[in-house]
């Protein structure tokens, strides 16, 4: 993979200054792109590119404006040095045709892995309704370099087999737990191991697709949970699901027939290469959720309305879902709906708060610890279901409610504190104590093979100054449990 500038040592998935890899596109598109028609001679938009200093020209129709091609000036100068093209021909006959493109409000993270992937310069930033938004190029997009990342990219690139795959994921794996213990921030690595662990898990789904004919309908990988989130750690199950758009209704369940068997091949390969089986099988193996587009939308507004004990379960899993592999306008289409139709759901909400509330920081009156009478694991805490989850779980509700595309529990967190204008400082320790919670999570995740020990931590075992952290993290948590009791007065 090549790259036009990069720091050194930049991590995958730090963008450029300090904006959060988490945000949506349209946030790096801060110029208006040079735009020209598609029987512009060359001469005229090399002119055009020279004279605003932009790397390409979006090639659009000029009645409808929408975009129908790409020209870039590396390319221009190819085909005119070497391919003896005139300066009089059209731009459209020397144009890159139906060139990559995201909707604006995707993540800055999506685009990052697709472009390491496709080993593209350029993307076109949409509109959900076609129009052309902006263009961000990879000068825009430091952060997949560095760190042994561009090898590590390549090793993915270039698997053949599953056997490969494992191979490279476990290099993933390795080099996260050095770049952790070597000081980087969690926030940092969870961007790094999230933009790698996509790669491994694309380059899956691509290997197996070859290993069988899937109908030719638009469909989508999707992730759900905590890598729905961005927030992987080391210790970490599969939460996925398929996206189908049948031709009628009719087809549906044909369909589903004809891709369950790549769902859980696929499902089988990311066991093999660590990613380990989903216990309450969601997966999209399971016909359950192997849906088309109108029964994914179905089951989410069924769960919206109808707020069941187990239709909040399902929420908070299903709605922190991203697409990852394959056709992602049905999978944005999607989650252009949700973030439509869910902030109206105020019975939804206040059973979800009710939900959340049910979990309590471990922290006694006194402020001294409280533990769960684990018999296995005595005075110990489960920093998962006690810890990230209370901020996970609380930011979840606030972005339903503000219909924000972000996934990730920092992001959603600032989305909220704007849109309810919190002091900014208030926000960032929120997020400060939720990364703290994480490291935590990290450093146990690291020390101990036994699956049932990975997010438990005795406080006993800590310093003094980590288990006053650890105290100030719980009481972050107390201070946005109190924030919800109040919106919701409960």
């Amino acid at each position: 993979m090549n790259t036009n500038s990069h720091e050194a040592g930049a991590a995958l998935g730090q963008p450029a200054g300090s904006r959060s890899d988490r945000a949506p596109l349209r946030a790096l598109a801060r110029r208006q792109p040079l735009v020209t028609a598609a029987d512009t001679p060359l001469r005229e938009v090399l002119y055009q590119i020279s004279q605003s200093q932009e790397g390409a020209a979006i090639i659009a129709d000029a009645n409808s404006g929408l975009p129908l091609g790409l020209a870039t000036l590396r390319e221009l100068l190819h085909v005119i040095s070497f391919e003896q093209a005139s300066l009089d021909d059209p731009v459209a006959a020397h144009m890159i045709g139906a060139p990559l493109g995201l909707v604006a409000d995707a993540s800055i993270h999506r685009a990052k892995v697709l472009m390491a992937k496709r080993g593209i310069r350029h993307l076109l930033l949409i509109e959900p309704d076609g129009r052309l938004f902006g263009l961000i190029e990879h000068a825009d997009l430091l952060g997949l370099y560095g760190d042994g990342t561009e090898a590590l990219v390549e090793t993915i690139a270039a698997a053949r087999d599953i056997e490969a795959m494992l191979l490279a994921a476990d290099q993933v794996r390795q080099r996260g737990a050095q770049l952790f213990h070597g000081g980087m921030a969690v926030d940092a690595l969870c961007q790094w191991m999230s933009g790698l662990n996509d790669l491994v898990g694309m380059r899956i789904c691509e290997l197996i697709e070859d290993e069988f004919d899937l109908p030719p309908v638009p469909w989508c990988w999707l992730v759900f949970g905590s890598e729905g989130r961005l927030e992987q750690t080391f210790s970490t199950d599969q939460d996925n699901g398929l996206l189908f758009v049948p031709p009628s209704p009719e087809a549906t369940d044909s369909l589903r027939a004809a891709f369950l068997p790549f769902a859980q091949a696929v499902n089988d390969a990311l066991h093999t290469c660590g990613f380990e089986r989903c216990a309450g099988k969601i997966m999209a193996g399971n016909p359950h959720w192997c849906l088309s587009y109108q029964e994914w939308r179905q089951r989410f507004g069924q769960w919206l309305r109808t707020p069941t004990p187990e239709a909040l379960l399902h929420g908070t899993i299903f709605f922190d879902f991203r697409p990852l592999y394959g056709d992602f306008e049905p999978a944005d289409q999607l989650r252009a709906w949700l973030a439509t139709e869910a902030p109206g759901q105020q019975r939804f909400f206040r059973a979800l708060a009710e939900q959340t509330l049910a979990v309590t920081p471990p922290l006694g009156w006194a402020g001294q610890f409280s533990y769960d009478r684990n018999r296995e694991f005595p005075q110990s805490i489960d920093l998962k279901l006690r810890g990230a989850r209370l901020f996970t779980d609380s930011a979840r509700l606030w972005a339903l409610q503000i219909g924000t595309w972000s996934t990730n529990t920092a992001e959603r967190l600032r989305a909220a504190g704007n849109a309810r204008s919190r002091p900014v400082e208030e926000t960032a320790a929120e997020i400060e104590a939720f990364h703290l919670i994480q490291r935590f999570r990290i450093q146990q995740q690291l020390k101990t093979s036994q699956r049932d020990a990975v997010n438990r931590i005795n406080p006993k075992q800590l310093n003094e100054l980590h288990r006053l952290m650890l105290k100030e993290s719980f009481r972050q948590a107390k201070k946005l449990q109190l924030r919800l009791r109040q919106q919701f007065g409960l």
